[in-house]
Parts: C-alpha cells; sequence; structure tokens
C-alpha cells in the first residue's frame, strides 16, 4: 500500500504545489515525480528529505500520519525530530558511501592483480 505517497499528494494538493514544482524541486521530471507518489517504494532518503523541506513538516507525519498536539500540517515546521531523523539519515548515507569506497578499492586491488 502506498501510504507515504499518498500522504505526500495530499499535503502537496492542500499547499496547492504542483506536481511540476515538486519535481523541479526534487531535479526530476513531472512524470518520475507523479510515479513517486503512486509507488512510494521510489523514495529515497535524499527525495524524503526534500519533501519534508518543501512541504514545510514533521517527517514522522509522513510515517505514521499523526501531527503533534495542536500542530497543523500546513504550519509544521523542520523541528528537532526532523533533526534528529536527519542526522540519522545523514550518518548512514555516509556509513554507506565509505562502504562503497571500500569496495570500490578492493575491486582496483583485484583488477590490478
Amino acid at each position: 500500500m502506498n501510504v507515504i505517497g499518498q500522504r505526500i499528494k495530499k499535503l502537496r494538493e492542500e499547499k496547492g504545489i504542483t506536481q511540476e514544482s515538486m519535481a523541479l524541486q526534487l531535479d526530476v521530471t513531472q512524470s518520475n515525480y507523479g510515479r513517486l507518489e503512486k509507488d512510494d517504494r521510489r523514495l529515497n532518503v535524499v527525495k524524503l528529505l526534500k519533501i519534508v523541506r518543501i512541504l514545510d513538516i514533521n517527517v514522522m507525519y509522513l510515517f505514521n500520519g499523526v501531527l503533534n498536539e495542536g500542530q497543523q500540517a500546513d504550519n509544521a515546521s523542520f523541528n528537532s525530530t526532523n533533526k534528529e531523523v536527519y542526522d540519522i539519515l545523514v550518518e548512514s548515507l555516509r556509513a554507506e558511501v565509505q562502504h562503497l569506497k571500500d569496495e570500490v578499492s578492493f575491486l582496483r586491488v583485484i583488477v590490478r592483480s
């Protein structure tokens, strides 16, 4: 089920943002962005964080659909919860990049042998 994509679409429409505008800000084509809303498996960390910033929402809302008490979707900000998630994801990406660098180094040694 495409729950996250549906939430993104709903918030985007509530804010009056077009798919074309979202696509431009995410540096993808409009058709690729449209597929993202229909198939949230296409989301990656970078796109997710950009969407959170564009829609000015708490990243946790996309996952659990619950706004903090008294918080409206249209005025939620990039708050401490988003920052914590962002920091965790950035560290995860750094680890992944280091792993890929190690793989490249290993493959270079094999190719030279």
